[in-house]
């Protein structure tokens, strides 16, 4: 079960990413972020605890929605946008880790990733 401070951990350990909470990104670009839903329509968004958007292409949303529904999600707000909503405590840390590192290669610019290669 992965937690916010796994989620840190992992984020920050990569080149170039900074943040907190569960707001990371490298540069200006974002890895993942606190998931805002509104309980009743025009209601104002709030945070949704223990869930989070990761930065991802589309193609491995729709097949993460697919495969695991009850990991994955999505709504209205985040349809057709290339991040997936995750509920934290149903991923494994590794599983996690993989979804951060994913985000932080479509996001991190050439020059820090030639450092990790």
């Amino acid at each position: 079960m992965a937690t916010p401070a796994d989620l840190a951990r992992i984020a920050l350990a990569l080149p170039g990413v900074s943040g907190e909470g569960v707001g990371f990104g490298v540069g200006k670009k974002g890895l993942c972020w606190s998931y805002l839903a509104r309980a009743t329509p025009k209601a104002k968004r709030e945070v949704v605890p223990g869930v989070v958007a990761i930065r991802c292409d589309l193609a491995a949303k729709e097949m993460l929605i697919e495969t695991v529904p009850d990991r994955f999600f999505d709504d209205d707000h985040y349809r057709g946008y290339p991040a997936v909503l995750a509920r934290l405590e149903t991923l494994e840390v590794s599983e996690l880790e993989g979804l951060i590192r994913s985000a932080w290669m479509i996001q991190a610019p050439k020059s820090l990733k030639r450092g990790l290669a």
